[in-house]
């Protein structure tokens, strides 16, 4: 039955030509951008390069102080985490690190923008890193505060140019010179809380780390034992940030949370909205605005289809065909239409991912089309056909008999 629906289908399609090219145009421009969107969004979310151990992390990325009319949100500073999140008992390690900030040096009288980032010595155990050449800077540097520097490869190739090894020459950044320890392979800017030019070691910072103030520029990775143990460290911290005074008499609550890397990642720093519910909600209302105008059309030249086809409804159902057997029918036939479409929108959208990424709109970003866009393909084409299906084919199963036939 199926395969003759196919063929009915098909024979619709040819009929009227240029109804199927704006069907099948909607259809495939719509799947597409939801495609293209698809990929970027699991390239941000799924790509865990560096954070191999991810599955057992968890982020401190923000610190709200409340009182009566302040409000102060923003990342913590390093001694809030070093003096405070230090103490917890269940995590195996922790790293602080800096949010990335940017600069200008010079090569041969040309300007280059870098962006560099403090970390200390535990963030190398803990990230892994891709070196291309030399090593991570160790905690005895660190501690000694040595100017060292651990480089992307894309800063060696525009700082040092095509050079064999850039181990032990040194970089200028901020007016300073630091000796390069070690090559990292790309990371793009969307991974934000790994992403840097240059990386450093926290005690050349210019800034005064040791501040006792309890916002700054840093963040805290908890790499648990396994991943089993992350709500008991997750509870463990909300549990100390309970226990820390005040540190002025503006604020009488502090809220700061030991977070999974999506929530850390879309954090929007206030307390009372959840990011995730944020971006979730931004995606849905878009995805539905985007793919109403072409559904509403798809439904509108369907219906028009269906008025073409009145008579032999009405043929089909004076030899007793069900209203059901007629819905079903033209459900499936919509399907057809939308899987071709769908088949097309996969192509331009191999064909926009392509253009993008030869492009480098964003540096590093390399998207593609996976098993998890695929599958959201798939789905969004049978909820296509299946949404703009339905409400048609229970008009063409409530034509009149006599007045289907009367219009043959």
């Amino acid at each position: 039955m199926l395969k003759n629906y196919f063929k009915i289908a098909i024979a619709v399609l040819r009929r009227r030509k240029f109804f199927t090219f704006i069907s099948l145009f909607g259809i495939s421009f719509t799947l597409t951008i939801l495609l293209v969107l698809t990929a970027f969004i699991d390239k941000v979310v799924g790509d865990n390069y560096p954070d191999r151990k991810r599955d057992r992390s968890l982020y401190i990325a923000r610190l709200e102080e409340v009182g009566k009319g302040n409000m102060s949100s923003g990342a913590p500073s390093y001694y809030f985490l070093d003096h405070f999140a230090r103490n917890l008992k269940t995590p195996a390690k922790m790293a602080i690190c800096s949010g990335f900030n940017g600069t200008n040096t010079y090569i041969n009288n040309k300007k280059i923008a870098v962006n560099y980032k403090y970390t200390d010595a535990v963030y190398w155990d803990i990230m892994e890193y891709d070196f291309v050449e030399g090593k991570a800077f160790d905690k005895k540097q660190v501690e000694n505060a040595e100017k060292v520097a651990v480089i992307s490869e894309d800063m060696k190739n525009e700082y040092f140019g095509d050079v064999p090894s850039v181990i032990g020459k040194y970089i200028e950044a901020d007016n300073v010179k630091y000796r390069v320890t070690g090559v990292v392979k790309n990371i793009p800017i969307t991974s934000y809380m790994t992403y840097s030019d240059i990386y450093l070691p926290y005690t050349v910072s210019k800034s005064d780390y040791k501040d006792k103030g309890y916002r700054g520029g840093y963040t805290a990775i908890l790499l648990a034992n396994s991943k089993d143990d992350l709500p008991k460290m997750h509870d463990e911290y909300d549990q100390m940030v309970q226990r820390i005074p005040m540190e002025s008499k503006d604020f009488n609550k502090i809220y700061s949370h030991a977070d999974k890397y999506i929530a850390a990642y879309v954090d929007t720093g206030n307390e009372n909205q959840s990011g995730v519910v944020l971006v979730l909600t931004i995606i849905s209302v878009f995805v539905f605005l985007f793919m109403l105008l072409p559904t509403l059309n798809l439904v509108n030249i369907n219906i028009t289809r269906i008025m073409e086809r009145s008579s032999e409804i009405g043929v089909r159902k004076a030899f007793g065909a069900s209203s059901k057997t007629l819905v079903y029918q033209f459900i499936v036939e919509n399907i057809i239409l939308t899987l071709l479409g769908g088949l097309a929108g996969l192509f331009l959208s191999i064909v926009a991912i392509y253009i993008i990424n030869s492009a480098n709109l964003i540096p590093n970003l390399e998207l593609s089309v996976n098993f998890t866009v695929l599958f959201i393909g798939l789905l969004v084409c049978l909820f296509f056909g299946l949404l703009s299906g339905v409400y048609p084919a229970w008009r063409m199963s409530k034509l009149d008999v006599v007045t289907a036939l009367k219009a043959q």
